[in-house]
């Protein structure tokens, strides 16, 4: 066999040469490179429009099914190369003399898929006890969140009567604060987040508000979640473009490339660490709200073929900036920080500024808390990032296994309190399942991790957050795998 250097500029026809003989098969290397390479850019393709198109649990397994045909397709192709023609396999960047975990390349994917839905099978379906857990966490967020409006109205009455003042008062107001920053976090991570995944879609017999297609629609955002991000763009960030690209370059919360403006800036550390923990009390206003409505602006833009919006718009001054302040920062912005300061008018208008002030703190709390529990998920410096699409379930699992951590878990209220984040090697493993599932699935999957050599991580949160922010001001750099 020959093989000759020989460039196309279109198609992916291999070139034959006139003279040579017919016994001697001619092969066009560049033009055979392009080529795969264009019916992989188009397999890749058609697997994000396909995820994007997810609504159900079903449909999520048909797209497995092609990928897995895909994958057996890819490995018949290589199997039928020459040895002229292989690709070395990939290789993980160079690790510790100590590392005792198992090579990307030498797990098997197909019985790490295998045993991951065997899991799956063991648990059963979601039944009505697994609702009554969620509801139950509803009601302990709700708890926290009326508490701490309880304590707001102590400290303002309490202000009016006796002229309570310094010390005492802000004790009390940040009592209050937390309170109502808890609640706010646990309507997101323990009630929203689940919901909106299809946890609870397939119990009969519940209430809609406790479904994906029921919850937070229309007018019952207000009732369900009103926060500064739009349920629609969050749902679709997370549940598809995050979940179903982690660590790729398509999933929009990789931390390490979002800032590399500051990581490649010559600012000190110190003053990088200050902004930091400045940007940690106002992520959600300052990052998730615009990000999530310009992922969702850019799935229209995809699908028309059109420019995709690279950077943030926080000014009403282009249709999307207008469209964050009518859909996100609008309508939470005056509920939270007008409407409900001013009922406290009938005390008097000294009232009215406290309880501003008491909900901006409480406003401060709940994006740090929020930070803290969602952001070290899967970010740290032994966290792995990929440079290509997963080319199989498999694959997906073993990337959901490397890319996350979890925290300390245990009872109910602990994992109330990190809002169930604890679990996210679990979560990602399996996304559209109840809250309750994650403590009974937790030592199945930390089995199976044993059983493929896997490293299964589980921390304190604070050291995954210390680790986070050394990740962030460019201390330290996620892991890499070459060529996938």
């Amino acid at each position: 066999m020959r093989i000759i250097n020989k460039s196309h500029k279109k198609g992916c026809i291999l070139s034959n040469t006139k003279q040579e003989p017919l016994d001697e098969k001619v092969i066009d290397v560049e033009a055979e490179k392009a080529c795969e390479k264009e019916k992989s850019l188009d397999e890749i393709n058609a697997i994000r429009e396909a995820r994007e198109a997810i609504t159900s649990e079903e449909e999520a397994e048909e797209i497995a099914a092609q990928e897995r045909i895909w994958a057996e397709q890819e490995e018949l192709a290589k199997k039928g190369n020459t040895e002229d023609s292989k690709v070395s396999s990939s290789t993980f960047e160079k690790l510790p003399d100590d590392h005792v975990y198992a090579k990307y390349d030498e797990i098997d994917q197909a019985q790490l898929q295998k045993d991951i839905e065997d899991i799956k099978k063991t648990i059963g379906k979601p039944v009505y006890s697994d609702y009554l857990h969620v509801r139950k966490m509803k009601n302990w967020s709700r708890a926290f969140t009326l508490s701490g409006f309880f304590m707001l109205f102590v400290v303002t009455a309490l202000e009016l009567s006796i002229g309570l003042e310094g010390i005492g008062f802000w004790v009390l107001a940040i009592i209050s604060a937390v309170l109502i920053g808890i609640g706010n976090v646990g309507h997101w991570a323990n009630v929203a987040h689940p919901i909106m995944h299809g946890g609870y879609d397939k119990i009969p017999n519940i209430p809609l508000e406790f479904k994906k297609s029921g919850y937070a629609r229309g007018d019952r955002r207000y009732l369900d979640w009103l926060d500064w991000i739009k349920p629609e763009a969050w749902e679709y960030e997370h549940n598809i473009m995050h979940h179903y690209h982690l660590g790729e370059d398509d999933d929009p919360d990789n931390v390490e490339r979002n800032m590399q403006w500051l990581i490649q800036s010559k600012t000190p550390m110190w003053l990088r660490r200050v902004f930091v923990y400045v940007f940690a009390a106002t992520w959600k206003f300052s990052y998730y709200a615009p990000n999530t409505m310009r992922i969702l602006e850019n799935k229209k833009r995809r699908k028309n073929k059109e420019h995709e919006i690279k950077d943030y718009n926080y000014l009403p001054n282009n249709e999307l900036g207008i469209k964050l302040w009518k859909e996100s920062y609008l309508p939470y912005g005056l509920v939270r920080f007008v409407g409900l300061p001013l009922l406290f008018l009938p005390l008097g208008i000294n009232a009215v500024f406290s309880a501003l002030i008491i909900l901006i703190i409480a406003e401060a709390y709940a994006n740090l808390h929020s930070f803290l529990v969602i952001v070290p998920n899967h970010s740290a410096g032994d966290i792995y990032q990929f440079s290509e699409p997963h080319k199989s379930q498999g694959e997906f699992y073993l990337r959901q296994i490397m890319g996350s951590v979890n925290y300390n878990t245990g009872s109910d209220w602990i994992d109330f309190l990190h809002g169930f984040l604890n679990y996210q090697v679990e979560h990602h493993l399996f996304p559209n399942m109840p809250l309750s599932y994650y403590q009974t699935m937790q030592p199945l999957v930390k089995e199976v991790c044993r059983k493929h050599n896997i490293e299964y991580r589980q921390e304190s949160v604070f050291k995954r957050m210390a680790m986070t922010i050394d990740l962030m001001v460019g201390k330290t750099k996620l892991l890499r795998v070459d060529g996938v």
